[in-house]
Order: C-alpha cells, then structure tokens, then sequence
C-alpha cells in the first residue's frame, strides 16, 4: 500500500517519514563528479585495522568492521553524508535514475498468496499476457511465491534481472495454473504522480523527486495541461524529499523570465558555482502556487525558495525540511560508495536554509518530532522560526536557516488514530480489501471513465464499511470502536486507494484531491 497521503497523525508516522526525507536528502548533487578514494598516507585508523586483521584471535570480518568504521567517521560530519555498501548501490543508482529493470507488474501479498495488483500498460508483463488478479506461484519452477513468508526484497530478487533475460511465472488464473515467459525490460518510475486540470484553466502537477528525466516529464505535462486551456497551476511538492539539483533548476527556469539566479553552491572545496535561467520559459506569467511541507527536502526547498525570492509564486503549507547540503558520490575501489556533503546552496536572495545540527544526528532526528509536540505544525504563531530575514524585490520578507517558510499557513491534521486503524493501514489490510472488492466488481469500476467520474459514482458509505469490518475481522482486526471523523477518513482513503486500483497514481490524487485542505487553500489564493 502506497498510501502516502492517509490524513491522520500519529508521533509514530513523523519518525517514519523523517526517516524517508533523510533518505531522500542524499540524492542532491553531481553524481557522476566523484572518482576513486584513495588514501594519501598512512594513518592510526589504517595502522589499528591492520593490527587487528593480521593478530585478532578469531576470523576478522573485515566487510563490517570497515562498515562500522565508516559510518561511524561520516556520522561526525553532518547528518546525510552517509556509506552505500556495494550490495546496495545497484538500488540506491535506481532511485535517481528512473528506472529499473523489471517486468513491470505491482503486487501484494493477500493471505500469503502473491497477487499481481497493477500491470503496466505496454510493458514486459502485458505483453506476455499477464492480468490483474493472476496470483504467482513459482518463478522459474523453483521459487515458490504461494503458501510461504516471502519478503519484498526476496520477489523483486527472484523476479527482477538484466535487460532482455527471460523469466517464466507460473500464476493461477481461474483456479487454473499457466505459465507465462517474460522478456525482462527497463521499467521507467514516473517523477510525476498526478497531471491533470485541478479545475476550470487552473492545472495541478504533483512531483514525487528530482530524477534524471523530471524535467522531460514535468515539460510533457505542462505542454499537455497548457493544451487543454491551462493558464493558472498549482505544483505540489509536498513529500518530495529532493534529488538531482539540476532538474529543479530547470524546471524553476520555465517559471522565471530574463536573466535570473535560482540558486547557487559553494563549499571550502567547491568553489561556487550558479545556476542560472537560459531560455524563454513556458510559464512565466500565469498565477501560480507551490505547495509544501515538512517532508519538502533538498531540491523541493531550491525550487520553493527561487520562485518565493524572485515573488514569482505564493508558497502554501508548512515550513519544509530544512537541508541545504549538496551530497557527490565517490566511489569506492570494493563497489560500495560514499555520498559526502560537498558545498551548501544558497537561494538567489543568498538564503542557506539548512536546520542546524551542531547537537548531533539524534537531536538533528528528532526535529521534527519536536514540531509537532510545540504546535509548530498546527499554530502559524509558533511555526515562525528566528531565521535571518532577507527581503525580495517585491518587498516580502523571508527566512533562512531552517526551511522554507510558506507565505500562507495551512495546518496539519492531527486527528488521532486509534490503534484498529493503525493496523489497517501498517498491515495493508485495507489495501488487500480494496484490491478484492475491485476485482469482485471489476465491470462496475470499468464503467468509470475518469478519476472524477469514479469520486462522484464511488462514495464508500455503510456497505463498505460492513464488508470491510468483515475483512478486518478474518485478519483478528475489530473496527466496532472506529467512529465518526476516523471512519469517515478511511472510508475516503478507501475511495482513493481505489483509484489508484485503477489508474495508478494518478488516480489516487485525483480522488484525494477532492477533500484536501491545502489543495483547497490552493484554489483560493489562485482564483
């Protein structure tokens, strides 16, 4: 279950998503700019693992001892210069790149039975003939996928491999075993979530990270909006946790018109370096807002900040991230690599919007944590933050050293959630319920042409909460005590989960959209 957007709060959830802004904080910089280390001489540190490898009493496991030593020396620089170990670079080059190799198909495990939940459209799987619903039971005749404990990592292992290898799947299909060969084939990950017309000429883009094609996708969607009669946007980076510097710097030059900074880099071993606008832009002069929040990191913050110094658009939400390190990747002569912090950036007003983190790692993870205990994310008057100020030309001021601040507050919903419905979501029991109910009523949902044809036709209500207490029931889960306002949000995460069944991501946030506060505030300050 992808439900990235559930709207109910728990301290648990922001550790969770702390823990993924970090990870995607890493992503900022030149990935490619890094050569092999080497060391220049002899040191007290090589001179111990020596000792200890040619004396050391027993077998001296020197792959995690060197791990050890490594992370423990990044650790005392900042919080996202971090070690890669060869075994998962392979992965980590994935999440920047776009794409992977695959045979394009998502699954989940429903009663320990791998079901095949979403098919690409025209890629390896479809091709073969594979369908929404088959259910895999072996791959390759020998790894069995039904009836067993089987980890996410081990079915992508098993299922994934080079470009134009061959697997055979063995899927029952109307209580009837098939097998299906399948030409294994790149797999692009879309950067962009949702595209479409939020409402009459006002468009909404919605980017999940900075990966090597944003640009050329974000351009693709805005071209095909602007078609359809577009002259207002909405651009969403709420979640986004960062990436590639130079695809947000390209796509803030399609907003800023002349000859304009949209940020720049330096670093006691970098010099500094600009980023700079370079041609006409396709959208220069329509209204526009940027949405974000506190998982807004890296990247999001470098094309928030430039449209907000040059008052180019209005920033709506929650005070973002705060990292303003650029990370380069150094590789490593085993494999494995480094990513080390390099520079810090600067937005055109010269605002480095990095959160202090001179109190160490732990204190610097728990930042967020500590927003929401003081009320930083519910009240506008505690949220502000004692930044130096800078002054844009239009005559706002804004803030650095410590995020983004928006120019219009929109609060988190802090309802609580119950610990039934916790489960529902941890244990992806309302995500196995609505991938059933969809393939029992497949025709009904067909019957829907749009995302906003199904929002309107599909209004979970009374029957589909007794089915899905029922549901929840045969996993041990009682959802007699959920009432009220949390009953209403599941059913309206059910709504959206639905579709997201049927038309991926874009589905999900045409239909969240629908009931969204800060999409609503959007449109208000838009209008």
């Amino acid at each position: 279950m992808r439900g990235k957007q559930v709207k109910v709060w728990t301290p648990l959830l922001l550790t969770i998503f702390l823990a993924a802004g970090m990870v995607g904080g890493y992503q900022l910089g030149n990935r490619n700019g890094g050569g092999m280390m080497r060391s220049g001489g002899r040191y007290s540190l090589q001179e111990v693992l020596d000792v200890v490898h040619e004396h050391y009493v027993d077998d001296f496991p020197a792959d995690s001892v060197n791990q050890v030593v490594i992370d423990g020396l990044l650790s005392h620089l900042d919080p996202h210069s971090h070690y890669i170990p060869a075994a998962e670079l392979s992965q980590a080059e994935e999440e920047l790149e776009g794409n992977f190799t695959g045979i394009g198909i998502e699954f989940q495990m429903v009663r320990d039975t791998l079901n095949v939940s979403n098919v690409l459209s025209n890629g390896p799987s479809e091709k073969a003939g594979m369908q929404v619903g088959d259910q895999i039971v072996f791959v390759n005749d020998s790894v069995r996928m039904a009836g067993v404990h089987i980890s996410p990592e081990k079915i992508r292992r098993n299922i994934r491999g080079p470009q134009g290898s061959t697997v055979v799947i063995t899927v029952f299909r109307n209580h009837t075993a098939r097998k299906i060969t399948i030409k294994r084939d790149l797999i692009p990950v879309p950067s962009i979530e949702a595209a479409y017309l939020l409402a009459p000429e006002t468009g909404y883009i919605r980017i999940s990270k900075f990966a090597d094609h944003t640009y050329a996708e974000f351009m693709s969607s805005l071209e095909k909006l602007q078609q359809q009669g577009m002259k207002k946007l909405v651009l969403d980076l709420r979640e986004n946790g960062g990436g590639i510097l130079g695809e947000a710097a390209n796509i803030a030059d399609e907003f800023l018109e002349g000859d304009k900074l949209v940020v720049y880099t330096e670093g006691k071993h970098s010099p500094r370096a600009d980023y700079r606008t370079k041609r006409d832009g396709l959208f220069e002069t329509g209204k526009l807002v940027v949405l974000v929040d506190e998982r807004s990191a890296s990247a999001s913050e470098i094309l928030a900040g430039a449209l907000q110094d040059w008052d180019r658009a209005t920033v709506v939400g929650r005070r973002t991230f705060g990292k303003g390190l650029v990370q380069q990747q150094f590789q490593l002569s085993d494999g494995s690599a480094i990513r080390l912090t390099v520079a810090r950036y600067y937005t055109p007003l010269g605002r480095n919007i990095q959160k202090p983190y001179s109190g160490g790692k732990a204190r610097y993870e728990e930042e967020l944590m500590d927003r929401f205990h003081s009320g930083a994310m519910t009240k506008e008057d505690t949220a502000n933050h004692k930044g130096p100020a800078f002054k844009t030309p239009g005559g706002h001021i804004v803030y650095g050293g410590g995020g983004i601040m928006p120019d219009i507050f929109v609060p988190m919903d802090t309802s609580s959630m119950s610990p039934a419905v916790g489960k529902l979501y941890y244990k992806n029991i309302l995500g196995n319920f609505v991938y059933e109910y969809y393939l029992e009523r497949r025709a009904f949902f067909k019957s829907f042409h749009s995302p906003g044809d199904m929002a309107k036709g599909f209004k979970p209500g009374d029957a589909e909460w007794k089915l899905l207490s029922g549901f929840a029931a045969s996993d041990s889960l009682n959802l007699q005590l959920v009432k009220g306002k949390e009953r209403a949000q599941v059913l309206k995460q059910m709504q959206a989960m639905m579709g997201r069944q049927i038309w991926r991501n874009q589905g999900y946030y045409e239909v969240l959209n629908t009931d969204d506060p800060m999409i609503a505030k959007a449109l208000e300050v838009i209008r």
